[in-house]
């Protein structure tokens, strides 16, 4: 299984994927502060291979956590997976009532979506890194 992280300023989006095409096994968001026992407890209940990590802000601050932990791990690009998460909510949270009538584009997930670009770098991994 890999674990997929968004690192953020203030938070950090999580998903646990079994492989390419499949619905991930777990997805969330955590506060920065609280993250490293999140990352506990996700070890203890999933088998993780590795951690697939976005290269973007507080990286190294993940990074310091996944290796304390002895995870292998792999910093992955993360260039545009926030738009691209956008558009992976709405196609899995359709828009309802007069919001679907509105360009997509122009719309805003009402959740943050941290978890969404997770899932992405975990699969930008297993499509191109592994």
């Amino acid at each position: 299984m890999i674990l997929g992280i968004d690192p953020g300023t203030r938070k950090c989006g999580f998903a646990v994927i079994e492989g390419l095409g499949k619905a991930p096994v777990d997805l969330g968001i955590a506060r920065l502060e609280d993250f490293g026992s999140r990352l506990a407890t996700l070890l203890h209940e999933h088998a993780i291979d590795r951690a697939a990590i976005g290269c973007g802000t507080n990286a190294e601050t993940i990074v310091a956590l996944v290796r304390e932990r002895g995870v292998p791990y792999v910093l992955v690009d993360e260039r545009e997976t926030t738009l691209q998460a956008r558009a992976r909510f709405f196609a899995d949270h359709p828009p309802r009532g007069w919001r679907r009538l509105m360009p997509r584009g122009m719309l805003l997930p009402d959740r943050p979506i941290d978890d969404y670009a997770a899932l992405l770098i975990a699969e930008r991994y297993l499509r191109i890194g592994s």
